[in-house]
């Protein structure tokens, strides 16, 4: 004969609350992480591309398109930091900004919806778009950051950079899934 423990419904309400404190805090570190991360990994792009020469006045500026924690990260990441001689400056960018003047423009996974259009007014243009949602390096972007097994990958749209007039070291090229 089988006998039914019923766990009283107050009981569980208390162990989902402490699950919930216990964990997103844990949650949102790594997702903080992360970021910092991508901070890191999108300075060192500028190692590993170049840019053509008659751009290389003024400031290297990494552009941001979406409210994203990236921003502060690679504005603290890149302080004091510089991409042949140039100082860095990050940029906010709005999704229907009427040009982007930067050599890097991070589209946040919440603007994904809008890489068609920036791909198309940054046509022709040395701005390497460096996206993080699935499936937008194949729809435009240069460079997507995906999470595959809790493990941060690239993609890599080497079309894409080409018709960019960009050169992409082929170390980097190595270190990502080449996607058309």
């Amino acid at each position: 004969m089988k006998t039914h423990v019923k766990v009283p419904f107050i009981l569980f309400k208390a162990v989902l609350v402490i699950f919930v404190f216990l964990f997103f805090p844990l949650i949102e570190a790594w997702s903080q992480g992360n970021y910092a991360i991508q901070a890191n990994i999108i300075y060192r792009f500028t190692k590993y591309v170049n840019w053509p020469y008659e751009k290389n006045a003024g400031d290297f500026v990494i552009g941001i398109v979406g409210d994203t924690p990236l921003y502060d990260e690679l504005t603290h990441f890149t302080a004091n930091k510089a991409v042949s001689g140039r100082a860095i400056a990050v940029k906010k960018f709005s999704a229907s900004a009427p040009n982007f003047n930067c050599q890097i423009l991070f589209i946040s996974d919440e603007e994904s919806g809008s890489i068609k259009r920036i791909a198309t007014s940054t046509s022709g243009m040395p701005t390497l778009l460096v996206s993080e949602s699935e499936g937008v390096a194949r729809q435009g972007s240069c460079i997507n950051f995906v999470i595959v097994d809790d493990h941060l990958k690239l993609e890599i749209n080497k079309t894409a950079i080409e018709k960019r007039t960009l050169d992409i070291a082929t170390e980097l090229l190595n270190l990502g899934t080449i996607v058309k």
